[in-house]
Formats: C-alpha cells, structure tokens, sequence
C-alpha cells in the first residue's frame, strides 16, 4: 500500500473554503448522453481529492457546496460541476 500525504486547508467560517491546486493541475468535465465524465491529469485528480478532503471536514456545513466551472478551474468546454456536502 503506498501512502500520500495531502495538506487540507483549515475551514474557517469567517474565511470560507480555501482550494489548494496542485501546479499544472487540468480537469475536464462532460456530460456526454446523460453521463457526467471527469478526465484529469495527476495534478487534477490530487487537487480534486483535495478539495473533496477539504469538504469532508465536520467544520464545513451541511449543504455547504463549491461550483467548478471553465472560467478558471476546469478546462475551455468543460460543463459546471458542483460538489455539495449533505448530511
């Protein structure tokens, strides 16, 4: 089994959700015939499991939930993808 370490931002409310991207990150999302499809490099995938990991803390709140969308985080094209944390 190999283990990797990842640094998760402290959520504060007063300061919101801080995303950590990895350098050289690309993510991609589509929705092809009512299917939604991730493609992403190494970088992509770290900084998504980061952000999930990020959520997963019992400080973000229920409902709390971030929009990833081509106009700075997924790549020209992709369709918006939101992530939300619910119970």
């Amino acid at each position: 089994m190999k283990k990797i370490t990842i640094n998760i931002p402290e959520y504060k409310k007063s300061e919101g959700f801080k995303f950590n991207w990895q350098n050289g990150f690309e993510i991609s999302f589509i929705n092809k015939d009512g299917q939604g499809i991730i493609k992403a490099n190494k970088e992509g995938l770290k900084s998504l499991a980061n952000h999930l990991l990020n959520m997963a803390q019992d400080e973000v709140p229920d409902n709390y939930h971030i929009h990833l969308d081509d106009y700075g985080s997924l790549e020209e094209g992709s369709n918006e993808l939101i992530i939300e944390k619910y119970k």
